[in-house]
This record gives C-alpha cells, sequence and structure tokens, in this order.
C-alpha cells in the first residue's frame, strides 16, 4: 500500500507542494530458498529484497586488487559521462574502450589523472556478450575465473536463464528509469545502491519514449513538462553487499549508485521462450505479439487520421476504452507463471 508523502520541489518561479505516492520495498530478512521464492514471492510480481541468500565467495573476494588481478587487462566497452545522471534517450554521455583492470581503477576514483572528458567524470560497465550482436551477456564466458566466485541464485528453472550481466558503477552515477522484459535478479556484491521502481500500472504517467522515461531527474522532476509524474507511485530501496533485488518484468526502475558499486544482473524468461524476439541479445525487446499489436495501432491511427479532428476524437476515445476494457488487469499483481505454460 502505497502513503503520501511531502516532497518539496522547487523552479525557477516558485516553490511547489506536490503529493507523491511513496512505498518502501519489502524485504525478506532471512535466507530465501527456492521452494519459498516460488511459492510466496513470485506470484505476486512485485519487487522484494532478499538478504542472506549465499551469492558465494565474491563477497569477501571482489576488492580493487582482486577485480583487477582477475578480471586482466581484456578490454571493456564503457559509459563515459561528465554528469551524474545518464540519459540514454539524448545520449549525454560517450562509449569508451578501456582494459578491465584501467576501468575498475578509475571507476572507484573520484578525480582523474588519466581521462577522456573531465577529471571528474563517472564510468558504467554494462558487459556485453562475445558478439554483441547476437550474443547475451555470460559472466562465466566473459569473465570465467571471477564468475567462479558468484553463485546464482537457483530460483527459477536453468532453461529459462537468459544473461548474467556484469555491472559496474562510479560512485554518483545514476541510469534513467526504464523496464526490462524479462525477470531480473539484481545482486549487489560491493558498495550501496538506491533503487526506485514504478508498476507497470503507472506507465501512463511516466512520460515514455520506447522503453525508457523522458522523466531523467526523478528526486526533482520538471513538473511544467512532466505534471502526471506525480500520480506515479514510487517504490524505493537501498541494496547493501549480499542484497539481492527481486524486480519482475514490466517494471520500471531507476539506480543511483551511493558508493562505488559492482553487481550482477540475472535476467530469465518468465514467458515461453518462443514469446520474446529471437534476435535480441540484450533482452529488452518487447515480447513478439506486443510489437505486432503496437504496430496494428500504428495502422489504426494512421486510418483515423482520414477523419476530421472532432470524428478523430471520438472514435479515438471509443478505441481507449475498448483497450481498457479488453486488457486491464483487475488489480496490481498479474498472471503468475503457470498462467503461460
Amino acid at each position: 500500500m502505497c502513503v503520501s508523502v511531502v516532497i518539496f520541489v522547487r523552479n525557477e518561479t516558485a516553490q511547489l507542494t506536490n503529493y507523491y505516492s511513496r512505498s518502501d520495498v519489502a524485504i525478506f530478512a532471512e535466507g530465501v530458498d527456492k521452494e519459498v521464492f516460488r511459492r510466496d514471492i513470485y506470484p505476486m510480481r512485485r519487487p522484494v529484497v532478499l538478504r542472506d541468500v549465499g551469492l558465494g565467495p565474491c563477497l569477501d573476494k571482489w576488492t580493487l586488487e582482486y577485480l583487477t588481478q582477475k578480471g586482466g587487462n581484456c578490454e571493456v566497452k564503457v559509459h563515459v559521462s561528465t554528469v551524474p545522471q545518464m540519459d540514454f534517450l539524448h545520449k549525454n554521455f560517450v562509449y569508451r574502450t578501456l582494459p578491465f583492470d584501467k576501468f575498475i581503477q578509475r571507476a572507484a576514483e573520484k578525480k582523474h589523472s588519466d581521462f577522456f572528458l573531465c577529471q571528474d567524470e563517472s564510468y558504467y560497465l554494462r558487459s556485453l556478450g562475445e558478439d554483441v550482436r547476437k550474443e547475451p551477456a555470460d559472466l562465466r564466458k566473459q569473465f570465467p575465473e571471477l564468475a567462479e566466485d558468484f553463485h546464482i541464485p537457483e530460483f527459477f528453472e536453468s532453461d529459462q536463464l537468459f544473461s548474467s550481466v556484469f555491472r559496474i558503477s562510479s560512485c554518483g552515477l545514476q541510469l534513467w528509469t526504464h523496464y526490462d522484459v524479462m525477470d531480473n535478479l539484481l545482486a549487489q556484491v560491493t558498495g550501496k545502491k538506491r533503487v526506485v521502481l514504478y508498476s507497470p500500472e503507472d506507465a501512463l504517467h511516466l512520460y515514455l519514449s520506447g522503453d525508457k522515461s523522458e522523466v531523467l531527474d526523478i528526486d526533482s522532476p520538471d513538473l511544467e513538462r512532466f505534471p502526471e509524474f506525480v500520480k506515479a507511485c514510487r517504490y524505493e530501496c537501498v541494496l547493501e553487499p549480499g542484497d539481492l533485488l527481486f524486480i519482475p518484468a514490466l517494471w520500471f526502475h531507476n539506480t543511483l549508485a551511493l558508493q562505488f558499486g559492482v553487481g550482477v544482473n540475472i535476467f530469465w524468461r518468465h514467458l515461453p521462450a518462443e514469446r520474446y524476439d529471437k534476435k535480441d541479445p540484450y533482452g529488452n525487446k518487447d515480447p513478439v505479439a506486443a510489437t505486432r499489436a503496437l504496430q496494428t495501432l500504428e495502422r489504426a491511427l494512421h486510418i483515423l487520421d482520414e477523419l476530421p479532428p472532432d470524428y478523430r476524437d471520438f472514435y479515438g476515445r471509443r478505441m481507449v476504452l475498448r483497450i481498457q476494457n479488453r486488457t486491464y488487469c483487475s488489480q496490481q499483481g498479474g498472471a503468475a507463471q503457470g498462467d503461460y505454460d
């Protein structure tokens, strides 16, 4: 249940008082096994923080020295940004290539003697597959020695596994709000990270461009541009080393590194494999049926353009009502895995 809190937002002309809905993400403090996860957590389709799940020796081993030694000098493609809030839609960052050990050193620094853009630039790694156009990221292939230290929680069947993604971020770096089409476990190994999430039901309030929100600053949003954003209920948690965050497919999330941090994302298929785009190594394209439906909608809207404005308005409202009646869920949650088998 969301509770209302008052957040004060100041713009150039006046101080505005706005009411945001906010809720803390539920925490399971004791070890959760596969049975408990599948029975009590997974069917609810809501984010949950899991603690004491046993991520392996990575929690003790992954120091800066260890990472640079075991990761070696293999080259990695990283995001480099001069501002803390990275914006994928407008690309306020650049891609650069660095040896992994050099990247680790730079990402952990606050000021750099060697840099690409400026002394206080930030770095972010999202590991990629061997063939970035065809293969999903696999920690065991890209970083085999480090992968031995990380234990993937066995909360799903092995044939559902899609990718395991290494994520390393400079302190203070914030990633844009977006959703993924697969279920996701975000394991925080070192450092602390704030995660803000929004329900799929709030998609209408997030000003979407594809799978990403145009609202870059979620803490002090521009309410003249994004007035509906205040209607979105904000779910929040802070991940500490050893924490595991379950992010169900379609839940929007925004991350802020409170410290230099290392983590691993585990993505797996919530739907049967044939529902997903087979040519999608990142796992972020909409399901095949959803893509077809959106394309059909675009064609329908072009047909409505043949009508005068008042007719377009009338039949557009009828279409919206029909879509709502046909597709909207009556309550938060959604179908459990068994409904798709």
